[in-house]
C-alpha cells in the first residue's frame, strides 16, 4: 500500500511516500507559521519527485508538534472548566492545584465538586446527583467555559458513573464538548484530570487543524483517509484527533525513533534525533520507543497519558556557538540557519560550522575558516551529545545509536563508547516513521481478583479488550501483535488487585477503503 508520511516540526516540514516498505520519494521545506503552507509545500515537492512512480495513495499521516506548542506558548487555548465526581471525599486537593498560574488564566479555568465516585475496591462513595451535575455545568457555561472536562474518583476502576455523567451532560446540553479522563489517563486522579483538562482546552484548535489538513489534501486531490500519529507511534483517525488531541504530543520524536528502528533495522538501540535546534535521545525497544514509567510532566503540568521516555537537549544544526565559554547550544538560530550560520555567509558562528570545520560534514558556500579553538569546540559538541546518551542508557549492554534528523551529521562515529550510524534517509526518519506507522489499542484498569478468576484470566480480559480498541480504530485483526503488558499487584487494597495495562498494534486495515 502507498502512503504519504509527514512530519511537521518546529524548523522543518519532512515529506516522504512509501510504497510498502520501500522509499519512493521525499523532502524537506521549512515549516511555515501558518503550518499549512509549509506542508503544502513539502507535498507538492514531494509528489513531484514521485510523479509517475505512483498512482493511489491508501493513506496520508501526519505527525504534528501543533497541539503542544500551543500549551507551551500558552495560545489557542479554549476556557476550560472541570467536573470532579467526588464528594463527600476527594476535595482536599482542588483542581488546577499544581499548576502555572499563567495556564490556569489562559483557559479561565473554573470548577466544580459533586457527589458521586468510586472507593478503591469500587464500592460507590456517594450516588451521582443529576440535578446537582445539570447545576455544575449551567454555572460552568455562566462563568464563560466552553469545555468541560469530566473526572470521577477510581474511575479507572469502574468508569460506568463518568459515563453516566457524560449521557446527562450531552443529552441535556447537545452542544457541550466534554472530555471523559478515563478516554485518556491511567491510574491516578490528578494526572488523569489533568490530562483532561488539557485536552478539552485544545478541541477547538484540533477541529481547526484537522479541518484545515482536509481542505490541503482536497486541494492537492489526495483521495484517501486521513491520520495522524499518536506519542506511542501509533496511528489515530482525524476524527479522533478532533475528540483526543493530547494524544498526539510526543509523536515528533516518537516518529523520528519508529523511522530511525525502520531505516537501520535495528528494533533495540538508541536514537539520537538531531534537529535545528535541539537534540532528542531515546530508546527503541521491539522497533517502539520506550515508554516512560511515571507520571509525565507537559508544558509544567503533571499528567500520566502515554508518552516515550525522551531526553531533549539544546543542540542542534542552528546551536549558536560561545567560543569564550566553549559551550555548544542552548541558543539557536534555528530556522534561520540558512542566513545567519557562517558557512551560508553569516556572521553567526553554530554548531554546523565547526562540523563543517571538523570535516564531518558539507554544507553551504562559504568555508569557515581557520578555528584555532575548533577541538575544543567539537570536543564541548561530542561531551554534551555524549552526556544524552549516557543519560539514556537503562543498563551497561552495548547497543547502537542511530543518528537521524538533518543534524544527524553534526555526531561523531561514536559516543559514549558506542557506534553511531546513519542508515539511509536518515533526514527524513520522522516522516518515514509516520508513513509506517501501525494502530493500536490500549487498555488499563484495577481487577479485583475473585475465587473464580485466576491472575491469567484477569490479563487475558484486558488484553481482549485491547485488541477490541485496536480493531475499533482501524487495525486489521489478522495482524494484532502484543506490544507491552504489565501487571503490578496492589499492596495498600484490600484482597488481591492487579493494576494491568496492555498495548497492542496492528496493521492499518485498508479493506474496503
Amino acid at each position: 500500500m502507498i502512503r504519504i508520511g509527514v512530519d511537521v516540526g518546529g524548523t522543518n516540514t519532512d515529506a516522504v511516500i512509501m510504497d510498502g516498505s520501500d522509499f519512493v520519494a521525499g523532502s524537506k521545506r521549512l515549516t511555515t507559521p501558518d503550518i499549512i503552507s509549509g506542508v503544502r509545500n513539502a507535498l507538492a515537492a514531494t509528489m513531484e519527485e514521485a510523479s509517475g512512480k505512483v498512482s493511489d495513495i491508501g493513506a496520508l499521516m501526519v505527525g504534528t508538534t501543533h497541539f503542544v506548542n500551543a500549551l507551551v506558548r500558552r495560545r489557542d487555548l479554549a476556557p476550560t472548566g472541570v467536573i470532579r465526581i467526588c464528594l463527600p471525599s476527594g476535595s482536599s486537593i482542588p483542581p488546577f492545584s499544581d499548576w502555572p498560574s499563567d495556564l490556569i488564566d489562559g483557559l479561565d479555568g473554573h470548577y466544580r465538586l459533586i457527589h458521586g465516585g468510586y472507593e478503591m475496591d469500587g464500592r460507590e462513595i456517594a450516588a451521582l446527583n443529576k440535578d446537582e451535575l445539570l447545576q455544575a455545568v449551567t454555572d460552568l457555561r455562566a462563568e464563560g467555559i466552553t469545555e468541560i472536562a469530566l473526572s470521577s474518583v477510581f474511575s479507572t476502576v469502574r468508569s460506568d458513573m463518568e459515563e453516566q455523567a457524560f449521557d446527562i451532560i450531552t443529552e441535556a446540553f447537545p452542544n457541550q464538548s466534554v472530555t471523559k479522563s478515563t478516554d485518556i489517563g491511567r491510574l491516578g486522579l490528578l494526572e488523569r484530570e489533568n490530562a483532561a483538562i488539557i485536552n478539552g482546552a485544545l478541541r477547538p484548535l484540533a477541529a481547526e487543524v484537522v479541518e484545515s489538513f482536509l481542505a490541503l489534501a482536497e486541494e492537492l486531490d489526495l483521495q484517501c483517509p486521513l491520520y495522524f500519529t499518536k506519542n506511542d507511534g501509533t496511528l489515530i483517525s482525524a476524527d479522533q484527533v478532533s475528540r483526543l488531541p493530547v494524544l498526539t504530543f510526543a509523536c515528533g520524536p516518537t516518529n523520528s525513533m519508529r523511522g530511525a528502528a525502520f531505516l537501520s533495522g535495528i528494533k533495540n538501540g538508541l536514537v539520537a534525533d538531531v534537529g535545528g535546534t535541539t537534540m532528542d535521545v531515546g530508546e527503541v525497544q521491539n522497533g517502539f520507543p520506550r515508554p516512560a514509567g511515571t507520571a509525565v510532566s507537559v508544558a509544567d503540568v503533571q499528567t500520566n497519558f502515554s508518552m516515550p521516555d525522551v531526553i531533549s537537549i539544546g543542540l542542534g544544526g542552528g546551536s549558536i556557538i560561545d567560543r569564550e565559554a566553549v559551550t555548544v547550544g542552548p541558543d539557536s538560530v534555528g530556522h534561520r540557519l540558512l542566513e545567519e550560520s557562517v558557512v551560508f555567509g553569516g556572521s553567526v558562528l553554530t554548531a554546523s560550522d565547526i562540523a563543517v570545520a571538523a570535516g564531518r560534514t558539507e554544507m553551504g558556500d562559504h568555508p569557515p575558516g581557520d578555528l584555532p579553538d575548533l577541538a575544543g569546540l567539537i570536543g564541548a559538541l561530542d561531551q554534551k551529545a555524549g552526556d544524552a546518551i549516557a543519560r539514556s542508557r537503562t543498563s551497561g549492554e552495548a547497543m547502537t545509536v542511530i543518528a537521524v534528523g538533518g543534524g544527524a551529521v553534526l555526531l561523531p562515529d561514536e559516543l559514549d563508547g558506542l557506534e553511531v550510524v546513519r542508515p539511509p534517509h536518515y533526514d527524513l526518519a520522522n516522516a518515514i516513521g509516520a508513513a509506517i506507522a501501525q494502530v493500536s489499542g490500549e487498555d488499563s484498569r484495577v481487577i479485583a481478583l475473585a475465587e473464580s478468576m485466576t491472575r491469567e484470566e484477569a490479563i487475558q480480559s484486558v488484553v481482549e479488550a485491547a485488541e477490541a480498541a485496536a480493531v475499533g480504530n482501524g487495525a486489521d485483526p489478522d495482524t494484532l501483535q502484543l506490544l507491552s503488558q504489565s501487571d503490578v499487584p496492589l499492596a495498600y487494597l484490600p484482597g488481591s488487585n492487579l493494576a494491568i495495562s496492555v498495548t497492542v498494534v496492528g496493521e492499518l486495515n485498508m479493506k474496503g477503503t
